[in-house]
């Protein structure tokens, strides 16, 4: 539980139905650790969220916990996020720590206490598909669908998994949190990064670097044509596809195409030299298909708010695939996640190589 509107609705909605349930909230990080940032909104992690959790809890007769599992999400996801950044890829910190935090340790604290599932307020339905396999599928919600982040999870983890609102709107959530007079109604949406706190990723990074005695070298930024245009500060505050803050001058807009960390280079040029026709992925999660070496269709989604496109999925080994895309996608950028969906079944996915 974060405290918010979703999970304080799902607890909600499970002791309705019967469950006996149980109120956790992972404490995960500190603000000594990723700087102050900004404290302007009500977020995990924090005295108010954990009193909102606890009022929830007592309303329905529920044994709350909350439980310090800093030193893991430090070691799992924080240091994760930065050493990709750092080797010129964009991570989704969230889908790591989906998979390795709240299905991975979460899981083993629930056992401990004989807890038989794990719950949480995500948008996305899980269920058996008639070959026996669990599957996920895309929330009711298309705008809230979150099965994106969940491609990481095994089939043991699924078989104890409730998502108690993947069948309803937003707006009936939030109609029930209002019915039950929940503080959590009125709090802002959390936001993608919870351990970014005012949301700057590029400030994060500075000062974890300085932390650790660390300092960007500065290094070219260089035109697709070989032409040196200026100066970076560092290639890991280069994200591919960006165009503004790059402070070179130029007479049509430029975008960053490729960010070339073995000789400390960010390369830019036109929008159009962006998109690309095909990607490989690796350490590939099969979850509603069966691992197979035989080409399939799909839609894909090489971002969050990606809209998923047509391509061909071709298995190269256990862990590995080439997609081949029906229409050019802007920005293929190493280090995020590639889903692959049929229908609205997320067959599985993949980071992008």
């Amino acid at each position: 539980m974060s405290g918010g509107v979703d999970s304080s609705v799902a607890a909600l909605l499970l002791a309705e139905q019967g469950y006996e349930v149980v109120g956790a909230q992972m404490k995960l990080w500190d603000y000594s650790d990723v700087g102050e940032g900004t404290y302007e909104d009500n977020r995990c992690c924090i005295t108010e969220s954990i009193a909102d959790c606890r009022l929830v809890c007592d309303a329905i007769g529920a044994q709350f916990y909350v439980l310090d599992m800093t030193e893991r999400f430090r070691k799992t996801v924080i240091e994760y996020f930065v050493s990709e950044y750092l080797a010129g890829r964009t991570p989704n910190p969230c889908v790591v720590c989906n998979s390795e935090m709240k299905w991975k340790a979460l899981l083993r604290k629930a056992e401990e206490i004989d807890c038989n599932y794990v719950a949480t307020g995500h948008y996305a339905i899980v269920e058996k598909g008639d070959s026996g396999r669990w599957r996920i599928r895309k929330g009711t919600d298309a705008s809230r669908d979150q099965s994106y982040v969940l491609w990481r999870l095994s089939q043991e983890a699924l078989s104890k998994t409730l998502l108690p609102l993947g069948g309803m709107h937003k707006t009936e959530v939030r109609e029930m949190a209002k019915k039950h007079n929940l503080r959590a109604v009125d709090r802002p949406e959390s936001r993608e990064i919870c351990f970014i706190t005012d949301n700057d990723y590029r400030r994060f990074l500075r000062e974890w670097e300085a932390g650790m005695g660390r300092t960007p070298e500065a290094g070219e930024i260089v035109h697709a044509d070989g032409h040196i245009l200026g100066r970076h500060n560092g290639t890991a505050f280069y994200t591919i596809g960006q165009r503004k803050g790059l402070g070179i001058a130029h007479p049509t807009p430029l975008y960053v195409q490729a960010i070339d960390t073995e000789n400390n280079r960010v390369i830019v040029g036109d929008n159009d030299t962006l998109f690309g026709s095909e990607l490989d992925a690796t350490h590939i999660n099969w979850v509603s298909r069966e691992p197979s070496s035989e080409p399939f269709e799909a839609r894909v989604k090489i971002r969050y708010r990606h809209e998923p496109t047509p391509a061909t999925v071709t298995p190269l080994t256990e862990d590995t695939v080439h997609v081949t895309f029906k229409d050019k996608q802007r920005a293929i950028t190493p280090g995020q996640s590639v889903v692959f969906y049929e229908g609205d079944v997320l067959l599985g996915g993949g980071i992008i190589a």
